[in-house]
């Protein structure tokens, strides 16, 4: 038995040499396989916001935000019965001035050279040890690096939309070579108004976190309510 749910919701805005764009995203799914324990498959509530003052053609001044973090505990899948991460914790904080080329709302990069980075966690989990790069002992991290941001999301036929998400970090305080990588692929197939065929795929790479590439893939028939 799986059920999943999800929020993927743009505010865009423009006017004159003003260009301001919003997106969030949340979701939620869980798993439950007879003889086995209930797991997530997915949880995510992510806050992308990009304010830009026209300084070409399709280059602005831009300044950013990226705010992630997750609704529900995670458990260690060595041990059911012990939480490793919560709400807030993790929690990543990215913001930074940077460069943003944009042709339209569905084709966009965002460069930014100059950001602060910060990890929060509660205090319990660094108790013992460090925990998703911050310190033992300690609640927050501190990072100052590279960000770039790509969307893009086209139509491969009529009905059929794919759209990708892409974001890079470099750390210039400590390795700057280990970049940090996330991807997320959304293809919807509508079969009417209300229904569709959604198909999920992301991969990230945060050494921090986690020595290895962590993916996650998911295809289900839903119901869709677009405003």
């Amino acid at each position: 038995l799986s059920l999943s749910f999800g929020l993927n919701y743009d505010v865009n805005y423009k006017k004159d040499d003003w260009t301001w764009d919003n997106k969030l995203i949340a979701s939620y799914g869980i798993n439950k396989i007879k003889g086995e324990n209930q797991q997530k498959t997915d949880d995510r509530l992510e806050i992308n916001s990009v304010v830009g003052k026209r300084a070409s053609e399709n280059w602005y001044y831009s300044f950013f935000l990226n705010f992630k973090t997750q609704f529900d505990a995670g458990m260690d899948p060595d041990d059911p019965n012990t939480k490793i991460s919560q709400f807030f914790s993790p929690a990543y904080l990215q913001i930074g001035p940077g460069m943003l080329w944009k042709k339209n709302d569905n084709l966009k990069v965002n460069i930014a050279p100059a950001t602060s980075r910060f990890i929060f966690v509660n205090e319990k989990y660094t108790l013992l040890g460090e925990s998703f790069g911050v310190e033992q002992g300690k609640t927050m991290r501190y990072e100052f690096g590279a960000a770039i941001n790509a969307y893009y999301k086209f139509d491969v036929m009529e009905n059929f939309s794919l759209e990708n998400i892409l974001n890079l970090y470099s750390n210039y305080l400590e390795d700057p070579q280990n970049v940090d990588i996330d991807y997320q692929l959304n293809a919807v197939l509508k079969v009417n108004k209300y229904i569709s065929t959604n198909l999920t795929f992301q991969a990230i790479y945060d050494d921090n976190a986690y020595k290895g590439f962590q993916t996650r893939h998911t295809v289900g028939v839903g119901f869709n309510m677009a405003f």
